[in-house]
């Protein structure tokens, strides 16, 4: 019988602060590494329990609290509304305190933070980002490219924008396997900045993918939510787990 997954809580000392950690094993390792970047809610129980998932299948999976400089989670509660004044002071400070030159100091810190445990194996890692955090995941694969074999960003947003150091703009410098599974209809994400996120990808020459899954709106994979998708969703795994096999 398979053991129940383990998790284990500790800290990180990370660019501007202490973050929050949590790293799920199936049993005492050592496993290949997945670094698992929340969306813009940050730790709850509904993402703690896809990073448990993916665990099952035998990786030691670090969720850092990636919001430090705004606090600890939980960020939102039962009483967060879309487009309430309120509701978006949260989002919009949770925004502020993650900036792309922020998530790239972090990012190494994080990488080794998770290839120094000892249930984790020794080799290269992946890293996998949602929504906010899919440019995250992009950046690492980028900033630590020795380190990370393979990344994925699963309805990221704004991977496309006019910035100069817009997170497309680091494709050249990642050496792993990229991954990029869009929603549709996805103010954050539309069909322009998915085909020149497309069109970056095949000039870098890697080895990717970026497909739209059908019928799927922003944060389909994220249980709890109106817009979660099971089916969807279910292949949202499928994918994170055959770049995971490939390559860890």
């Amino acid at each position: 019988m398979e053991p129940a997954v383990i998790e284990k809580r500790f800290e990180i000392a990370a660019a501007d602060g202490t973050t929050d950690a949590i790293l799920y094993t199936p049993g005492e390792g050592p496993y290949p590494g997945l670094l698992f970047y929340t969306d813009i809610f940050g730790v709850r129980p509904a993402n703690q329990g896809m990073a448990q998932r993916v665990a099952e299948q035998g990786y030691a999976v670090l969720m850092p609290n990636v919001f430090y400089r705004y606090g600890k989670p939980p960020f939102a509660d039962a009483s967060f509304k879309w487009g309430e004044p309120a509701s978006m002071k949260i989002i919009n400070g949770l925004f502020a305190s993650l900036s792309g030159a922020m998530m790239e100091q972090d990012a190494p810190i994080y990488v080794e933070a998770l290839r120094n445990r000892q249930e984790v194996s020794e080799g290269k890692i992946g890293v996998v980002g949602y929504c906010f955090t899919g440019a995250m995941a992009l950046r690492t694969a980028a900033i630590s490219a020795p380190e990370v074999a393979a990344a994925a960003s699963f309805h990221g947003g704004h991977l496309v924008t006019d910035a100069p150091d817009s997170p497309h703009s680091r494709i050249p410098g990642v050496k792993g396997e990229l991954y990029f599974g869009h929603a549709v209809e996805d103010p954050l994400m539309p069909p322009d900045a998915i085909e020149k996120l497309n069109d970056t990808l095949k000039a870098w020459g890697g080895r990717y993918q970026s497909e739209v899954y059908e019928g799927a709106r922003h944060g389909w994979t994220v249980p709890g939510r109106d817009i979660y998708n099971p089916t969807q969703a279910e292949r949202h795994y499928q994918k994170l787990f055959d770049l995971l096999k490939r390559n860890l």
